[in-house]
């Protein structure tokens, strides 16, 4: 492993202090842009969605669980597919912590995919998940928040992604994403926010660990080094390890 210059302890916080500095700017920057994004607009949500989850079927509505704000995560895992998106299932780990947290403050946190709920169960089991996730194989839902393509969309060349039109040219019929919804005391359901591609690493408490250690996210493309929980090499060793100690 090479390393950096090394220093003095004086000349090394003197480069902490700089540094500091810039992090107390970007964290007011991200105190404003969290302002702003409370600001935005709201959409009513006119059509009726309806999912299929292991409780039966479910409004838009319904998945709110009996709080005022949703938060859905658009996880790739379409028909067929046989295991969820590397990429989405490093996401997922980071919800179970979170999610006591998030139902205590009024926000209900689960993901939404194009596959079966058969498919999602089995899935789920694999990885030892217990957040909510709905089936939405029924609805147009993925593809009115731009996360699911049609084939006629991905021949066409052109299709809709994180606000911008992207070339279709070898993507894939599922693509990830976060959007948001707000309940009123009347029972109307607004969609507030979506957020798409790097829009979603804020999310990654792995990322954040990781910016702070020496090496960093030490990948040539992102999330290049990322793989599904149990498939990581060592992953059957480190669960003996912890099974042995408990």
């Amino acid at each position: 492993m090479s390393h950096n210059r090394v220093v003095s302890q004086e000349e090394w916080l003197n480069a902490r202090k700089a540094l500091l500095a810039r992090e107390k700017e970007f964290t007011r920057f991200r105190d404003q842009l969290n302002a702003e994004r409370m600001s935005l607009p709201w959409v009513k949500v006119e059509k009726d969605y309806v999912f299929d989850t292991p409780s039966g079927r479910k409004t838009l509505a319904e998945l709110f669980d009996g709080r005022s704000q949703l938060l859905v995560y658009h996880f790739m895992l379409g028909s067929g597919w046989g295991a969820g998106c590397p990429s989405c299932s490093f996401v997922a780990d980071h919800f179970e912590g979170a999610r006591i947290h998030l139902n205590h403050h009024d926000v209900t946190l689960m993901a939404v995919s194009r596959a079966s709920l058969a498919e999602i169960e089995a899935y789920r089991k694999r990885m030892g998940w217990t957040f909510p996730w709905a089936s939405s194989a029924s609805t147009d839902f993925n593809f009115d928040y731009h996360v699911s393509f049609t084939k006629d969309q991905l021949a066409s060349g052109k299709l809709a992604y994180n606000f911008e039109e992207l070339d279709a040219k070898g993507m894939p019929e599922e693509l990830p994403g976060l959007s948001v919804f707000a309940k009123d005391d009347a029972g109307n359901v607004f969609h507030t926010y979506s957020t798409y591609a790097r829009g979603l690493e804020e999310m990654l408490g792995a990322f954040m660990f990781l910016d702070r250690a020496p090496k960093g996210r030490n990948e040539k493309t992102i999330m290049d080094w990322v793989r599904r929980h149990d498939e990581y090499e060592n992953t059957a060793k480190m669960h003996a390890c912890c099974t042995a100690d408990a």
